[in-house]
């Protein structure tokens, strides 16, 4: 269809013989023009689809990091109560922890 064409679609005058296709073509194209309109801009808009699918895979990556994360620390735990020169390394390493006698050096990062 030519540009023209479009500009006598909305033209009623010009509907001659073919005035209901040309009537049920001019309420598809309303029809299609509000769909589109809420189906981009209402409450369940498709962006607002989008944006809530992102947020759930961002949530879950976050759900297993925290659960790897809840295993290291139990297994850390498990160690430091089990075994008492485990314990005494992470003292020593974290809390710069020395026995009577021993020379500490820190060093920075």
């Amino acid at each position: 269809m030519a540009k023209s064409t479009y500009k006598d679609l909305w033209d009623k005058g010009k509907d001659g013989s073919k005035k209901e296709q040309r009537g049920l073509l001019r309420f598809v194209i309303i029809a299609t023009v509000v769909f589109l309109f809420f189906l981009l801009i209402g409450k369940n808009s498709i962006i607002r689809w989008a944006q809530t699918g992102f947020e759930l895979r961002r949530q879950k990556r976050e759900i297993e990091y925290y659960r790897k994360e809840i295993k290291r620390l139990d297994s850390q735990i498990d160690a430091l109560s089990n075994n008492k020169d485990t314990l005494e390394t992470f003292a020593r390493e974290h809390f710069h922890f020395a026995s009577p006698g021993d020379d500490v050096y820190i060093l920075d990062k």
